[in-house]
């Protein structure tokens, strides 16, 4: 495929309002591609996996954003799941949407993903996420009825598939990774995160970000001019493009680099809006500060980001932030989908992602479903540079 560079230039896209915040970011180099994929067909093994997985995250974030604009005007879309999780129609249909695509193009890969159709039928909401589908999906070559969108949900579902314990290959897909975020509209993240596992390795990853902006300072919607998608391809590095289709360059992709902080003082952390800072392990030696024309010597900046996971390693991976920090519960249930496109977005972008011990990520410790992890303590993502640095003191103080 023939790509034209467009060209390659030194820039910094601001963490937030102020401009002290953006002279603490080192300047990367930026290469802007012309291109639907900005990866050669003879460097990336897994081109049309990928090819395809952007095509139906950009159709699922698009959908999301037709259901999120029907949310505030319509009542009865907003779910609650039996643990008081909120969900969306959004969720459901985002699986469904990917699991019919995916299995068109790639039936021998079975898909590992967070929904079931169970809570559907048992509330009787088939018919809501149907009409969703239909109203904003019109690729199908034949009409879709209610059964073959709970089967497509169902493929991803925990009983569709066992492993065993050799190597697997299977598609993890997070249909909404933050549905907080969703519920809040353009004022939070929340990502569609699709990667492609083979022989236990993650080779892709996709995350669809409809409310990202570029300058966090920024006011416009989800629908003007903001959203983004980002991909990896082993091998290949990373790259993000505008998910607004009607920006007029959609298809020139960035590459992305970690920032290049390497003392732990003029990182950028990002954490969970509903994470303590106190209760993580990085406390006993450095306060936290929010503004970052006043960070004492002591102190480190940071910044609460709402909502999921995979929206912080979005962050890292396009250097936004410098360090993403999570903290297990006591009784960890951490799911592979909450991490695996974001693990391979932020190592190809030159990152580093252990659990607190230093291992990497063992997505294969759940021998039958390939759904759960179980990071030692917690899981750090940095830009790499400081990593061994902030390793070392979790590993001094986590325990103590």
């Amino acid at each position: 495929m023939a790509m034209n560079i467009l060209r390659s230039q030194i820039s910094a896209v601001p963490f937030f309002d102020g401009a002290a915040t953006r002279r603490r970011r080192s300047a990367t180099f930026r290469f802007n591609v012309r291109a639907t994929l900005p990866l050669p067909h003879q460097n990336a093994k897994y081109y049309k996996e990928l090819e395809a997985a952007v095509d139906v995250v950009q159709k699922a974030c698009n959908f999301t954003l037709h259901v999120q604009s029907s949310l505030f005007s319509t009542e009865g879309k907003v779910i609650e799941k039996n643990d008081q999780t909120p969900v969306t129609v959004a969720d459901f249909g985002v699986q469904a949407l990917i699991s019919l695509e995916l299995n068109k193009l790639f039936p021998s890969i079975p898909l590992v993903a967070e929904e079931d159709s169970a809570f559907l039928r048992s509330r009787n909401l088939a018919g809501t996420v149907f009409d969703a589908i239909t109203a904003t999906d019109s690729s199908t070559c034949k009409p879709l009825t209610q059964d073959d969108v709970l089967e497509a949900i169902d493929r991803g579902s925990k009983d569709a598939f066992v492993f065993g314990p050799k190597p697997a290959t299977y598609w993890l897909l997070d249909p909404i990774d933050g549905t907080r975020g969703f519920l809040k509209a353009d004022k939070a993240f929340y990502v569609v995160g699709l990667a492609l596992v083979v022989e236990g390795e993650i080779v892709i990853g996709v995350m669809g970000c409809p409310t990202w902006k570029e300058d966090l300072s920024e006011k416009s919607s989800a629908e003007h001019g903001s959203g983004t998608v980002m991909i990896a391809h082993k091998g290949c590095g990373t790259w993000m493009k505008s998910l607004n289709s009607q920006l007029k360059s959609p298809d020139v992709w960035t590459r992305c680099f970690v920032d290049g902080s390497d003392e732990i003082h003029k990182a950028l952390f990002c954490i969970s809006d509903s994470e303590k800072w106190e209760a993580l392990p990085l406390f006993p030696l450095f306060n936290a500060a929010s503004n970052a024309d006043n960070v004492g010597s002591n102190q480190i900046l940071l910044l609460r980001a709402c909502c999921g996971s995979l929206s912080k390693y979005l962050m890292v991976a396009s250097g936004r932030a410098s360090i993403f920090i999570l903290r297990a519960k006591q009784k960890p249930i951490i799911m592979a989908w909450d991490h695996a496109a974001g693990i391979i977005c932020v190592h190809e972008a030159g990152g580093k992602v252990t659990d607190w011990n230093g291992s990497e990520i063992d997505l294969a410790a759940d021998l039958d479903g390939r759904r759960i992890i179980y990071p030692s303590d917690g899981i750090l993502v940095t830009n790499g540079h400081i990593h061994n640095q902030v390793l070392q003191i979790v590993c001094q103080t986590a325990r103590v």
